[in-house]
């Protein structure tokens, strides 16, 4: 069923560990709706943007913000922290901390890959693996929406950080209003 937006959000990884990238994005390319995607931890920045390279409409963001369907849009990829595979595109917290402070204030979304630590993060084993960095820059920042992936375990659940609204939307999506 194909709904009537103004925006969609993917939170990264439409690769497994950096395979199908390309056939992924050339599925979601028809979407011709204002499209705003961060890398996850199976695909680079470079791979990302590379693959949306034709993709009209699509913002590829990492550590950097952009204007759509009206909204200040900051968006952060990658794995924090690290998962230790050699595969995985990460960062550790300092060097996640660093890009996360262009953060702007006043952003009305911040799409992360990584969750914000202690908020859609556990694991079935009960593990918080969510990123310290990501919390502090949601509570420095308070979006008025922050979507986020990486923790298959949360999908579908959300959270509040402060005044900000936190989904882990996983691969069915979400309906947002804002």
């Amino acid at each position: 069923m194909a709904v009537d937006v103004d925006l969609v959000i993917g939170a990264g990884d439409f690769a497994r560990k950096h395979e199908g990238l390309q056939r992924t994005i050339g599925a979601l390319s028809a979407i011709t709706t204002p499209t705003v995607v961060v890398p996850g931890n199976n695909e680079t920045d470079a791979d990302l943007r590379a693959a949306c390279a034709g993709w009209l409409g699509a913002i590829v963001l990492h550590g950097d913000s952009a204007r759509a369907a009206g909204l200040t849009i900051f968006g952060f990829g990658c794995g924090v922290p690290p998962i230790g595979l050699d595969w995985s595109f990460d960062l550790t917290e300092d060097q996640a901390r660093r890009r996360l402070s262009r953060c702007p204030e006043g952003v009305d979304v911040f799409i992360t890959h990584s969750p914000p630590h202690g908020h859609v993060d556990r694991l079935s084993d009960g593990r918080s693996i969510g990123s310290e960095a990501v919390l502090l820059a949601i509570e420095k920042t308070s979006p008025r929406l922050v979507v986020c992936g990486h923790v298959h375990d949360c999908w579908g659940k959300e959270s509040r950080v402060g005044a900000s609204r936190v989904i882990n939307a996983g691969p069915r999506g979400k309906v947002v209003e804002l």
